[in-house]
């Protein structure tokens, strides 16, 4: 294995557990897998977030062919400078937040819409329903489509997804997947398995120290790579 896809995986992995633990998708994974099988929980969340990192990793990769490299660097680390102050600034100013609240509470009004629809439709037929269900609910399981969508759209637009696009377009796009993969995998497990008890013992508030603190030698780092170059 190459020095660069070393780079990129370790790289990846860091960022990726620093950013994941204590987001509101890991949340969604915890508060799910209490309602929910965990095997469907995982097996949704996980495959939304290994389709988000491949994703963000093809368009970083992407970028340096549509402008030059050099150009690229420089707004990788822009971005990598400016999410590290984002979230040193979030950790001295916001203090813990409550966002576990928050999401659980999305949760209920989504499970609370979802059973009084269903209450409203009961009387009909249990195989005509089923039919008239869209086509991926008659292949994959509700948890596990509803997992996939509460994460997915969760994940787009998300810091870490920018900052992966970033990585990827600064380091081997290859090693930037298998560490984000992995760093996924790790997060999503422990909230599944951890469950809310493990999410209300999190330090929002160190892990965003730690994040900024990340980002900013990651900036750092792609700024004298650029000057060399």
């Amino acid at each position: 294995m190459s020095l660069s896809v070393v780079q990129g995986f370790s790289k990846s992995l860091a960022m990726t557990v620093l950013s994941e633990i204590g987001d509101k998708t890991f949340f969604a994974a915890a508060i799910l897998a209490m309602r929910h099988p965990r095997r469907y929980v995982l097996a949704g969340c996980l495959s939304a977030l290994i389709v988000m990192t491949i994703l963000s990793a093809a368009v970083g990769w992407a970028a340096p062919n549509l402008i030059s490299r050099t150009l690229t660097k420089h707004i990788a680390t822009v971005l990598f400078l400016g999410f590290g102050l984002w979230s040193l600034w979030d950790a001295f100013h916001e203090g813990e937040s409550e966002e576990l609240a928050e999401v659980e509470a999305e949760l209920d009004a989504d499970l609370k819409a979802s059973s009084e629809t269903n209450r409203a439709n009961g009387k009909g037929d249990d195989d005509a329903k089923k039919k008239n269900r869209p086509l991926f609910s008659q292949f994959f399981s509700p948890i596990f489509l509803k997992a996939f969508s509460i994460t997915f759209f969760g994940e787009w637009g998300d810091k870490s997804q920018i900052a992966t696009i970033g990585l990827a377009a600064a380091e081997n796009p290859l090693g930037v997947v298998l560490g984000g993969v992995i760093g996924q995998a790790l997060c999503q497990t422990a909230a599944v398995f951890g469950g809310k008890s493990l999410a209300t013992q999190i330090s929002e508030k160190f892990i965003a120290l730690s994040g900024g603190v990340l980002f900013i030698v990651f900036g750092i780092q792609s700024f004298f790579a650029t000057v060399e170059s």
